[in-house]
């Protein structure tokens, strides 16, 4: 062969390297929750795409999400008025979204593989549903089948997938079935401990939308929305700013708020029978959508800058901060929307105000060691308030401690096996008695029989 002007080295994708790229790094979990996020556009877009964080008066109570996940196949349905035949042949199906495509204003989608990225990972053999009602009144459904082994067996271009005429829904929205599931899928959905964790993560990450009365189920139950509160009292008060940013041009919405969800814990010693743990920290929304969940990491602050590592002292503390803009692109989340983009300059700006919250959280625990009864009194003081009823203020109130001269302690450390320790927890009243408190009794008795009065 010789060179000429029109000799070029192939560059063409393949199907299944393309496939391959777009699903190897999320999870199966993040899947579902990528086709939750599209059916949630749908509702909010039925509703006139108005913006997502904590508006009053918005009611989502006509739309619901059915999901089934079983060993033999997959099912999302809605009644979230349905994709149209132009975006299901202009880009609802396309791998990516064109630069000058416009936008769905509030969504939570960005990068339009979501859809796609979904389906493959879970399984061959797709059947995805729609009806909706068109500007003229009329009802239209259609459907596009996609066997996934045929459709990977030519590289040819063009990608397309058939859309067929189809009968209608019951209602205007979308149906997706996936049968012939991934064996990843497959094993994952006959694990009852995958169901239940993508349960909770549901509850979590939706709880804004499930608040407002959209229903969620899995596997025909319903899923509550968790219930963010905060305490407020004489002493206490979570702080609530908002202000305006911008990212390339588009307004971006940041509010933030923050204060004490719990009194913190006695002690600073693990322990692992503590559930609350698990809820305190930042968590980070984008367009009403939970993307970082109780972080106690270097993404929301802790260990950077001169701040702290988590430590068990500082549980009891929730940060939120929430960005809401039009154009999800300018949202500082990653692109399978379980963390955020720390590079993104909304998001660098705002971290100074949640440094603030978070430092006066942290003075407040350690003013708390040296006046431990006067925290507990005023602290039995405060009561939860929703997080949409918080009052607005500037930085979040805390009560101003007085340190209380204390006879010189000294911290006992060991470790004995769980099995045992329970069992001395049971004959001193409680199995459930916290490991500290097994640790303060069994030294008093032993002080008092090897001591006794002094």
């Amino acid at each position: 062969m010789t060179i000429n002007a029109n000799t070029k080295a192939v560059a063409n994708p393949t199907k299944a390297f393309f496939v391959t790229m777009i699903t190897r790094d999320i999870t199966l979990e993040d899947c579902i929750l990528d086709l939750i996020d599209n059916s949630v556009d749908g509702a909010w877009r039925s509703e006139g795409s108005r913006p997502v964080g904590l508006a009053e008066g918005v009611d989502l109570s006509a739309y619901s999400i059915d999901i089934n996940a079983t060993p033999d196949s997959f099912c999302i349905k809605d009644n979230c008025g349905g994709m149209t035949l132009d975006d299901a042949i202009d880009h609802a199906f396309s791998f990516g979204r064109p630069a000058m495509a416009e936008h769905d204003d509030y969504s939570i989608g960005v990068y339009g593989i979501g859809m796609k990225r979904a389906v493959f990972k879970l399984g061959t053999e797709i059947r995805i549903r729609s009806t909706y009602l068109r500007e003229d009144g009329v009802r239209e459904s259609f459907a596009v089948p996609i066997n996934v082994t045929d459709w990977l067996g030519d590289d040819q271009p063009p990608w397309d997938f058939d859309i067929v005429e189809d009968e209608s829904l019951a209602e205007d929205g979308v149906n997706i079935q996936v049968t012939e599931l991934t064996p990843g899928a497959k094993g994952a959905f006959d694990s009852p401990a995958f169901i239940q964790n993508l349960r909770r993560t549901i509850a979590r990450d939706y709880s804004l939308h499930l608040n407002r009365g959209l229903v969620i189920s899995l596997n025909g139950t319903a899923i509550p929305g968790w219930q963010i509160e905060l305490l407020q009292g004489t002493d206490f008060a979570p702080m609530r700013v908002e202000y305006p940013d911008e990212v390339n041009g588009d307004e971006v919405s940041v509010e933030i708020i923050g204060g004490m969800a719990a009194p913190p814990p006695e002690s600073a010693d693990p322990d692992i029978s503590d559930e609350g743990e698990k809820r305190f920290g930042w968590y980070v929304i984008c367009n009403g959508r939970i993307v970082l969940a109780a972080d106690k990491t270097a993404v929301s602050g802790w260990g950077s800058d001169e701040w702290p590592q988590w430590h068990r002292q500082y549980s009891g503390f929730v940060g939120i901060i929430l960005f809401t803009a039009a154009n999800a692109a300018a949202l500082p989340m990653t692109t399978t929307k379980r963390s955020v983009d720390t590079s993104s300059e909304v998001y660098r700006r705002a971290r100074p105000q949640m440094r603030e919250v978070t430092r006066k959280w942290i003075d407040y625990t350690n003013m708390r060691k040296q006046a431990l009864e006067e925290a507990r009194r005023v602290e039995a003081t405060a009561g939860p308030v929703s997080l949409y009823a918080v009052r607005k203020q500037q930085t979040v109130t805390l009560p101003r401690l007085v340190a209380r001269p204390v006879e010189p302690v000294a911290n006992v450390n060991y470790a004995v096996p769980v099995a045992r320790l329970k069992r001395l927890a049971k004959e001193l009243g409680s199995i459930r008695m916290p490991y500290r408190e097994v640790g303060l009794k069994s030294f008093d008795y032993a002080y008092d029989d090897l001591v006794g009065d002094e």
